[in-house]
């Protein structure tokens, strides 16, 4: 039985743990206040990001969540999020990976999906 990659999502705001492995941003856009140096990202993948529509639509309102994970993972499958996705899985085969993201409710955030989807949940 194959085993479960080790996948976890963080805060850009937040200090890195030793833990981390490969970091890498899952926004679309660069977030605010916080130097590339200081990210200490090791890639950025804005093409997994949801979409501009589905991420106002949602504003990160709990009550939506479910409906948020539902529509978000339907737009994983679009071509180009899905190579996205299948290379964010390729590195979470060698390391263990955290996404990172601007968000402050981590556990609602495309970032807790991603991590769902590449865990295979």
């Amino acid at each position: 039985m194959k085993k479960k990659p080790t996948v976890t999502a963080a805060r850009v705001y937040d200090t890195p743990a030793q833990t981390d492995g490969t970091r890498v941003l899952v926004d679309r856009v660069w977030p605010r206040g916080v130097s590339r140096e200081n990210a200490h990202i090791e890639h950025w993948c804005k093409q997994v990001a949801p979409s501009t529509e589905l991420r106002k639509w949602y504003g990160h309102e709990p009550a939506l969540y479910d409906e948020f994970s539902r529509r978000y993972r339907s737009e994983l499958e679009d071509p180009v999020r899905a190579a996205a996705l299948t290379q964010l899985r390729a590195l979470a085969q060698s390391r263990p990976l955290t996404l990172v993201t601007a968000t402050k409710a981590l556990e609602i955030s495309q970032a807790a999906v991603l991590v769902d989807v590449i865990r295979g949940s």
